[in-house]
């Protein structure tokens, strides 16, 4: 956790709301006083369909708060002072309406009062249906949320209560507390602090006439991730943005591109004293070699295109004297490893990190996995919410940056 802690352990507001999942929350309660936090338990109604809320004041040894309207708690703006007492704010399981709630600004209840009221980090928790979970406006709230700050765990691939098999399932009570301890103290150390980092995320368009243009599938999701991560992590941060329905992360600058050239020219107007570029957009290899000034008319049968090369930006980058640390992204359907590690050598690259994608695996998604390559090394960041991913990606980005720099210094000292 990125707070500071008090003599007698984390403050932790655990929001529940009312899920199926609700009765893992009573182990978490369990795992994380075990860690030495304090737990203050706060009930949403339908939780209480699930879980009695006795249940809850036995394993976190403090009354349940779950009632906006308490008179006794309120008399003195008990959920002001609740809100300010909280180092987190972890809310899980996270359902649909909470988020929704959220994303719309709503208080309704306590437990969403309290998560517009608190200047402490908050982390959802989401479990529910695959079909629900994939459901685009779902998708939308998770969105606005995670450009807002507010941190994802999960959801994860498994069995479902429903009996059904998909990503919706709820993490693991011993995952949400390694995450919750371990991920956010990395980050705590402020291990790029001082750099500057240039991280490209999204997708290009090249137009064909003015209604079409030829683009690659992305949502931008994991470079805005990125950006927020090392951000967090204490860099100065310049996103390139391919046309995309994402919130920016706060503290991050962002510049709004269309095409590969605006995406190339924009990089090296900023490329200059960067420590860090990461490219993680989709960018368009090719594009037309010319733009028709009039919509194409559906007369004949086939239509021949020109295509022409599309300026690769990240092989620019690498090449530069004296440029930025380097990493690139390499979306593969096929020997990911083995083709992630000729681009790095073809590109000059400091850094890789690669996964498999196709239509049922890596676009469009909460979660990813990444297979990470750099010189004589290599390393597997496994399935997680892409704000995980981010995170434990900048962190070892970090780890590779500081000891490169130590080598050229030993080097030219020597």
């Amino acid at each position: 956790m990125s707070k500071t802690m008090n003599d007698n352990g984390p403050r932790i507001i655990l929001g529940v709301t009312g899920g199926v999942a609700a009765y893992k929350s009573l182990e978490l309660v369990r795992r994380l006083r075990e860690r030495g936090a304090q737990v203050q338990v706060v009930m949403t109604r339908g939780a209480r369909t699930f879980v009695s809320p006795v249940t809850f004041q036995a394993v976190s040894a403090r009354r349940v708060r779950d009632d906006l309207w308490d008179e006794a708690a309120e008399a003195a703006m008990g959920h002001i002072e609740l809100a300010r007492w909280a180092d987190l704010v972890l809310v899980a399981p996270a359902t649909a309406h909470c988020m929704g709630s959220l994303a719309a600004g709503l208080a309704g209840d306590l437990l969403t009062t309290l998560c517009m009221a608190t200047e402490a980090p908050v982390i959802l928790v989401p479990a529910m249906n695959r079909a629900m979970w994939a459901n685009p406006a779902l998708q939308e709230n998770c969105a606005l949320l995670e450009g807002r700050g507010i941190r994802f765990l999960g959801p994860v691939e498994g069995e479902q209560a429903c009996g059904e098999e998909g990503v919706g399932r709820m993490m693991e009570p011993i995952d949400i507390v390694s995450a919750v301890f371990e991920e956010p103290a990395r980050l705590a150390s402020q291990s790029l602090k001082g750099l500057t980092a240039i991280i490209t995320a999204g997708p290009t368009r090249e137009p064909i006439d003015p209604v079409r243009y030829i683009t690659n599938r992305s949502s931008g999701k994991m470079g805005f991730a990125l950006a927020a991560a090392a951000q967090a992590a204490g860099a100065k941060v310049v996103l390139v943005s391919g046309p995309v329905f994402v919130a920016t992360p706060p503290g991050v600058e962002r510049i709004d591109v269309e095409t590969a050239e605006e995406m190339y020219a924009s990089v090296h107007e900023r490329v200059e004293g960067a420590d860090l570029f990461v490219a993680c957009a989709a960018v368009s290899d090719y594009k037309p070699e010319s733009e028709a000034g009039e919509k194409l008319k559906r007369t004949e049968a086939t239509l021949n295109l020109e295509l022409v090369r599309s300026p690769d930006t990240l092989a620019s980058v690498a090449k530069l004297q004296n440029g930025p640390f380097t990493v690139g992204f390499a979306a593969e359907t096929q020997d990911v490893a083995e083709n992630a590690r000729k681009k790095l050598v073809q590109k000059g690259l400091d850094m890789i990190a690669a996964n498999k994608v196709g239509r049922d695996c890596g676009f469009d998604q909460e979660t990813n996995s990444l297979m990470v390559f750099w010189g004589d090394g290599d390393t597997e960041l496994e399935q997680a919410s892409k704000s995980v991913v981010a995170e434990r990606l900048i962190q070892l980005i970090a780890e590779r940056y500081h000891a490169a720099n130590s080598e050229q210094h030993s080097t030219q000292v020597g």
